[in-house]
């Protein structure tokens, strides 16, 4: 019986092991299970955490291309600046909130005061441990005082910090291009988790300089508005990483491992607009604002061989080195008691260019091209004439009259309509062209269509297709109304006459190249199609020259250089109609010389007030315009008989007035009866650098002196 019980307390003890061999097995393959889980599954996800905890990644940010002018001038230039940022991990784990944060943690983790004691020498007592304990408290802040101290650095809003540093996040940006001043309280302030990077600011060293051309960029450094927006992958670069070893607080350890990943600076451009061109249509434009209280003013000069834009100005303007601010301080009061929806749009249209975003009517400056197709088309000649009656009485439906109605021209050669600008002849003359090769031809010279210039938003224009136009539409067209147009648009195909009849593609950009200066790309020069033989252009552009001769834009006229040209002053058009009378753009396109032209340059003015005829506000500004920039490429000039005679009577020599102030040099010319202007705006005591025409040239008294100044 015993034998028996022994027996079954053996089988007993053999299930038993059975059973926890079984449960130890279940248990092994369990952890099995989770360590191929955790290593195959979640291993990639557990390393980057434990990568993320013992590592911090830092940017570095590509320095961004320099955009220069076509004579290597810098006019956007990205500097060193500095920018804050946090690592909120590291910052918790500094602060005083610690403690509370920690012990939130699960037990794996343990808390604050059982590491820290651990971390303690065995041989130290309690005491000394909770005496060194409250030491380490003390010098830590908490994270509301953190915020409290960054906030009052950095000039920001308190709860925004405290925000900033408390996400749950890796890294984030406190604030961009803090002052010296402010980088010397953050380090002071030795906080545990805020870092001060390495990092690059716009700058536009010239100011509201071609913001047109230039656009702006946002505080990531993404271009927004002009060549900053359109060549944004060029210009921006690669950035680059530092990867450093930390301690548990986030400190750099002097023995880590670091892992640099260099950046790659960001392509430059250069562009085909000279910066003292530009400086002098700046000027022009700015003065005639001011003059003629116009809403806007528009200037923009073209080389016609090439289709370069060499100055580009539109007033008024702003910086892009602060391009939400109006430039106006008046104005700028204003918005700032916008609600922001206003404010908002304030900002788009101050950003506008409206010389390749906006479409006018061009009255009378679009009636040389009509001309052009005409002899073209062999639809007239220089000896025809036409008679004006004033009243153009092939057209039934509609009475369209000369604006010389009340004293009509009468008999006149082709030459005499564009010199007269007789509406009466060109409706005849549109007429004999007719509607479908009145349209193609403008097609043809790039109206209705985008020009290729390489800036964001260009409109198109308008233009009638030919099936949907009357004999009243053509009449219209044929002296630039009913039809809408860019600037840009128009300065184009006119310089196509001034290219013998050659149609370029607007160019702005010339090369990118590498911050060592090597050219990476070539933009060539496009032609984009023959539009007239040279024969007609060249007829055309001297029929201009004797406007400015004999017409009506004789204050447009320059000694040396023979200058063809064309006033407008057409009415506004409003959606509906045209708006009230009164309401005009008034403008002025001019070629010079006109026996080898070297430039065209259009000189748009909306709604000017007072006086509105262009041939009194624009021509005038024009002919001086095209004087300093033909004397600035030192263009020869070619004096007439009568002009080498009224020089000799009252000539004056050129004095040098470099490495002057701008004071001595005011006064030393002032008594010579010579007049100047400067290429920037600047204190009495800057030095004159350079000066057009040079020193000896023989000018005509009142005659203008452009000093550049360093």
């Amino acid at each position: 019986m015993k034998f028996k019980n022994d027996g079954t307390a053996n089988l007993q003890n053999k299930r038993r092991m059975l059973v926890f061999l079984l449960v130890f097995f279940a248990i092994t393959l369990a952890l099995i299970a989770k360590l191929g889980y955790i290593q195959l599954v979640k291993g990639n996800e557990y390393k980057k955490g434990a990568y993320e905890q013992w590592s911090k990644d830092v940017v570095i940010n590509a320095k961004r291309g320099t955009i220069y002018d076509s004579k290597g001038k810098k006019l956007a230039v990205s500097v060193n600046a500095n920018t804050v940022v946090c690592y909120p991990q590291d910052v918790r784990k500094g602060s005083s909130d610690r403690l509370t944060i920690e012990e939130e943690t699960n037990d794996d983790e343990g808390n604050f005061i059982t590491n820290f004691f651990n971390n303690l020498n065995k041989k130290i007592t309690k005491g000394k441990q909770e005496e060194l304990l409250q030491a380490q408290l003390e010098d830590l802040k908490s994270l509301d005082e953190i915020a409290q101290t960054l906030s009052e650095i950095l000039e920001m809003d308190k709860d925004a910090v405290y925000k900033k540093i408390t996400e749950k996040s890796k890294y984030n940006l406190l604030k961009k291009w803090i002052t010296k001043e402010q980088v010397e309280k953050i380090r002071e302030a030795n906080i545990i988790g805020i870092s001060i990077i390495d990092d690059n600011k716009r700058v536009y060293p010239y100011g509201n300089f071609a913001p047109y051309i230039l656009g702006f960029t946002d505080i990531d450094q993404h271009g927004l508005y002009g060549v900053e927006a359109t060549f944004d992958s060029y210009l921006t670069g690669v950035p680059g990483r530092v990867v450093v070893n930390t301690d548990g607080k986030g400190r750099d350890l002097p023995y880590g491992y670091n892992e640099y990943f260099e950046s790659e600076d960001g392509y430059g451009i250069v562009l085909t607009i000279d910066e003292t061109i530009q400086h002098f249509a700046d000027k022009a434009a700015e003065e005639a604002l001011a003059n003629t209280q116009s809403k806007r003013v528009n200037i923009v000069l073209m080389e016609p061989e090439t289709g370069d834009i060499i100055a580009m100005a539109s007033k008024p303007d702003y910086d892009p080195n602060n391009p939400k601010e109006n430039i106006n301080p008046e104005i700028q009061k204003q918005w700032d008691n916008l609600p922001q929806d206003e404010l908002i749009q304030n900002w788009y249209d101050m950003w506008r260019n409206s010389i390749v975003n906006d479409i006018y009517e061009p009255g009378s400056t679009f009636k040389p091209l009509v001309v052009a197709i005409a002899l073209q088309e062999n639809k007239t000649s220089p000896e025809r004439t036409y008679f004006c009656d004033g009243y153009a009485r092939q057209i039934k439906s509609a009475n369209i009259k000369c604006w010389r109605y009340y004293n009509p021209h009468g008999q006149q050669t082709l030459a005499e309509v564009l010199q007269h600008s007789c509406n009466d002849a060109m409706v005849e003359i549109g007429l004999d062209i007719g509607a479908e090769t009145f349209y193609n031809y403008l097609r043809a010279l790039g109206f209705g269509e985008k020009s290729g210039i390489m800036l964001n938003g260009e409109e198109i224009g308008i233009v009638n297709h030919y099936k949907y136009m009357k004999d009243v539409n053509v009449a219209t067209q044929s002296f630039g109304q009913g039809v809408s147009v860019t600037p840009l648009q128009l300065v184009t195909a006119i310089s196509c006459l001034a290219n013998d009849g050659n149609l370029m593609e607007p160019r702005i950009v010339k090369q990118l190249i590498d911050s060592e200066g090597n050219i990476i790309k070539n933009y060539e020069p496009v032609m984009r199609r023959n539009v007239f033989t040279e024969e007609v252009a060249n007829m055309v552009i001297d029929m201009m020259g004797t406007v400015v001769e004999k017409g009506g834009a004789k204050a447009a006229a320059i000694s040396g250089y023979r200058v063809g040209g064309k006033t407008g002053t057409a009415q506004k058009a409003i959606p509906g109609g045209y708006a009230p009378a009164g309401t005009y753009i008034s403008s002025f396109v001019g070629v010079a010389p006109t026996d080898d032209p070297k430039v065209v340059c259009l000189m748009t003015l909306d709604e000017p007030q007072g006086t509105y005829y262009g041939s009194i506000i624009a021509a005038p500004v024009v002919g001086q315009l095209i004087e300093e920039t033909l004397k600035y490429m030192e263009i020869e000039p070619k004096y007439s008989e009568q002009e080498i005679g009224a020089m000799k009577a009252a000539s004056i020599e050129v004095p040098d007035v470099t490495n002057m102030t701008i004071a001595e040099a005011s006064k030393t010319l002032q008594k010579l009866k010579l007049q100047h202007n400067v290429t920037i705006d600047v204190e009495e005591d800057a030095i004159v650098k350079d000066q057009f025409p040079q020193p000896g040239t023989k000018v005509t008294k009142n005659s203008i002196i452009t000093l550049i100044l360093n």
